[in-house]
């Protein structure tokens, strides 16, 4: 009988087994727990998300493949402790995926939208699991302004939250007085988290994801700093060297050049 060739994901599995092997695998991939692997797998999410923000599609199917080899790796680490495998992982999210569309998978038809349908099945699913609070089930490990973008909008799901914008700006007003008035560096911290909080409830009663608001003013920031530490250079200075009022006429300067107008 003539083999039947192995799939591209059979032969990632294996791999991953080899790899792990105690006595011939590699020592490096024998060493590693899950705790050691989680934060490659979170990097590996944010270099899939900076490929598509690039629109490099060659670049996004390599990062897909490393975020792959995380979900194999940490299923072959669970397979070898005897607490699931690759495909029980693949079996559960088809399973879910199934349940969260009984549009599609089911019988229900009901004229709710994807949305609501979506945040009924998962609140329906984490009272199944015992969740107490509104809040459980928010990742702690997500970074923070997503995370406190999730607090909020599951607080908002039980009506604790400001009808419009105006309530957050204001709040915003008053953390930022309360942080100059804080005297140790515990208070300075702790109003200093107060003050970020309520700009994410600004930012989402506003409808905007806080976590690509403050990537896109990361991106733009260092487009316009390279553009000064390359006017100075052109005039013959390092950047550091200048004085502040210099500095800031070259990032006025930056400024004009990124929105195509002439200096």
């Amino acid at each position: 009988m003539r083999e039947v060739a192995a799939t591209p994901l059979d032969r990632l599995i294996a791999i991953m087994a080899r790899l792990r092997d105690p006595v011939s695998g590699c020592e490096w991939d024998r060493e590693q727990t899950f705790a050691t692997i989680a934060p490659y797998t979170i990097e590996e999410a944010y270099e899939v998300a900076d490929a598509i923000q690039r629109s490099d599609m060659s670049d996004l199917r390599e990062e897909l493949g490393d975020l792959l080899l995380q979900v194999v790796f940490h299923s072959r680490m669970a397979e070898e402790a005897g607490d699931f495998g690759f495909m029980d992982v693949a079996a559960a999210i088809s399973a879910k995926l199934e349940a969260r569309h009984p549009h599609i998978f089911g019988t229900d038809k009901q004229a709710v939208t994807q949305t609501q349908r979506w945040e009924a099945i998962k609140e329906s699913e984490r009272s199944a699991k015992g969740a107490s609070s509104a809040l459980d089930g928010v990742a702690a490990a997500l970074p923070a302004l997503m995370r406190a973008e999730k607090l909020q909008k599951r607080a908002a799901r039980v009506g604790f939250d400001w009808p419009d914008s105006a309530g957050p700006r204001a709040k915003v007003l008053e953390e930022m007085d309360e942080l100059a008035r804080a005297e140790t560096a515990e208070e300075r911290l702790l109003e200093a988290g107060d003050l970020l909080f309520a700009a994410v409830n600004v930012l989402r009663k506003e409808g905007i994801a806080p976590e690509d608001a403050l990537r896109a003013a990361n991106a733009k920031f260092e487009c316009r700093f390279r553009t000064m530490e390359q006017q100075a250079a052109a005039s013959g200075s390092e950047l550091r060297d200048l004085g502040l009022d210099d500095q800031e006429a070259l990032w006025l300067h930056a400024k004009t050049l990124e929105r195509g107008e002439t200096p």
